[in-house]
């Protein structure tokens, strides 16, 4: 089957690639084998450019300082245009995105492709600079300068974004919601967003950033060090305490969460694991959070013998993902996926971390993948998305989805392709079973470039 691949001009494409990097041999074969079996797989394990939560696109590059598109800059020039409606200071456009307790604000338009089945597609809900101080002014509320974030720019159209937090403000979702805006928990929109969409999963990317930088907001009124009020600095992107003696810089804090699929000696089984919260019959990898002084190898050693007493030895980095979908007190996760091979085989839970945890051989995870319609479930999201907008919120459980069309229940699901645990789970079944060559996904031990 690699005499067959080698031939093909993707692999030549992909042979060079690997030369100029200097990639070493396993690490190439595993990312063709990967390629190739993600163009078999029956699934929705689709290779995404960027993992949900990533990808942002209106944050590249910074822009200069001296650039009307930067940070410092672009503020300067909004305080102006808010202290005077009559001033063209510049060529720049101002959209504000507004929050209420942790929802962006969002709205759906309906997709017309011709089909019968079209489903609404959900985006952000823009406003720009001067009928955002319209509503406010209706509300009896001043908009100033430090009330908003500074998301990023684009430079086509000179545009730059910005996000505030409304939640004081009640009687902005009325005047919103006649205009068919509704803030929809993010959870909800992960779920609803068409992942083979570029511009959803941007949008989504966006409101994870924005998101995870308000609720820091929020968490940071008062300096760690001093006790004193702290000042927004550097149009939101951090903060600063307003003691004149103290002066203390504070930044967004990231909490690292290393997630592993631990695969058992002969490469055929997988330990999943089971949280209270889950809802039934769903099966993901496990997590925890990084201690002080610990590596990420480290983290998942330890965390997978505290959880199930399973001994793990070798630990391969797969990817990473942002996760702003976390509590409030705990904005800014960051999710480090690992594979990593257990050395033992008995199961020796935790009941105080987890519900249960099992060994699940290849067939099983394929049938799984199998069952699992996770597009039915982001058109039941999106459905539902749209219902809030026109003022029509109704409850449904997205778990009653993952069934196949005879009605049949999954015997088992794990989370969408919106979590770095689908793909940790995709990875493996696929790329050690769809094409039969013997490849693990896993780098020699002596490998130093797991990080």
């Amino acid at each position: 089957m690699l005499s067959l691949l080698s031939r093909s001009p993707t692999f030549t494409l992909l042979s060079s690639l690997a030369k100029r990097h200097s990639l070493q041999t396993t690490a190439f074969t595993r990312t063709l084998v990967s390629f190739f079996s993600s163009t078999t797989a029956t699934t929705m394990s689709i290779n995404l450019e960027a993992h949900a939560f990533a990808g942002n696109p209106i944050r590249p590059k910074n822009p200069k300082s001296t650039d009307s598109l930067s940070p410092a800059l672009a503020l300067e020039t909004l305080k102006s245009q808010l202290l005077d409606d009559t001033q063209n200071l510049s060529s720049v456009i101002f959209k504000v995105l507004p929050f209420r307790k942790g929802r962006p604000l969002a709205s759906t338009t309906i997709s017309d492709d011709g089909g019968n089945d079209s489903a609404p597609n959900w985006h952000l809900g823009w406003i720009s600079l001067a009928d955002w101080k319209g509503l406010l002014a209706n509300s009896g509320v001043e908009l100033t300068g430090d009330r908003l974030v500074y998301l990023g720019s684009r430079t086509e159209g000179n545009v730059v974004y910005w996000a505030i937090d409304v939640s004081a403000e009640g009687s902005l979702v009325s005047d919103l919601g006649s205009k068919q805006f509704s803030f929809v928990e993010l959870r909800t929109l992960m779920v609803a967003t068409d992942w083979a969409d570029d511009g959803a999963m941007g949008d989504l990317a966006i409101a994870g950033h924005a998101r995870a930088l308000l609720e820091w907001h929020g968490l940071s009124r008062f300096c760690g060090h001093c006790g004193e009020k702290t000042v927004p600095a550097e149009a939101g992107r951090r903060k600063q305490c307003s003691n004149e003696v103290c002066k203390k810089r504070i930044y967004p804090r990231i909490d690292p969460v290393v997630i592993m699929l631990v695969i058992d000696r002969e490469n055929d089984r997988v330990l999943l694991g089971r949280q209270s919260r889950f809802v039934p019959r769903m099966w993901s990898c496990l997590a925890g959070f990084i201690e002080p002084g610990e590596s990420l190898e480290e983290a998942v050693r330890r965390e997978t013998w505290e959880e199930t007493g399973i001994e793990v030895g070798e630990v391969v980095y797969h990817s990473s993902q942002p996760w702003p979908v976390g509590p409030s007190s705990m904005p800014c996760q960051l999710m480090v996926g690992f594979f990593a091979y257990a050395k033992s085989l008995e199961i020796n839970v935790d009941k105080q971390e987890l519900e249960d945890a099992q060994w699940h051989s290849r067939e099983a995870v394929l049938k799984a993948f199998s069952f699992a319609e996770y597009k039915k479930a982001q058109k039941t999201a999106a459905a539902k998305v749209e219902q809030m907008c026109k003022g029509v919120e109704k409850g449904q459980s997205l778990s009653a989805d993952y069934n196949v069309e005879s009605g049949e229940l999954a015997p088992m699901f794990f989370p969408g392709p919106f979590a770095i645990a689908h793909h940790l789970i995709s990875t493996w079944v696929h790329q050690s079973s769809t094409i039969g060559l013997g490849v693990q996904p896993k780098q020699p031990s002596t490998s130093l470039s797991n990080l």
